[in-house]
């Protein structure tokens, strides 16, 4: 979270990007870094620590969901665990579901 907090930080208050942009980039960065790093952790078979599935999910569910997504197809990292991907589209839906009722709600104030 740290990474994430650092380039929010950088985006906003160095190159003058909204809070909310910053914010988005910085939990996307963090995310591809924890799948990059759970990835060639596996791949090396070594006794190195793991990222939980439960952190990759928060990261998702933190606003990291199109980098949890680009990672897990160009890496091919967690695409077979059906339990992993069931929770990841999951979180998917109820940020679509989410988006569409603030936009929704954003249009229809009276």
């Amino acid at each position: 979270m740290a990474l994430a907090a650092a380039t929010a930080w950088l985006l906003a208050n160095r190159f003058n990007v909204g809070a909310l942009v910053a914010y988005l980039v910085g939990i996307n960065v963090a995310t591809t870094a924890a799948y990059l790093y759970d990835k060639s952790v596996a791949a090396s078979g070594t006794a190195l620590w793991r990222v939980p599935e439960a952190v990759l999910h928060l990261l998702a569910l933190a606003g990291g969901t199109p980098a949890a997504f680009a990672s897990r197809r160009l890496l091919r990292h967690k695409t077979r665990k059906e339990g992993f991907r069931l929770w990841f589209w999951v979180i998917v839906a109820v940020q679509v579901a989410a988006l569409v009722g603030w936009v929704w709600g954003s249009n229809h104030r009276g």
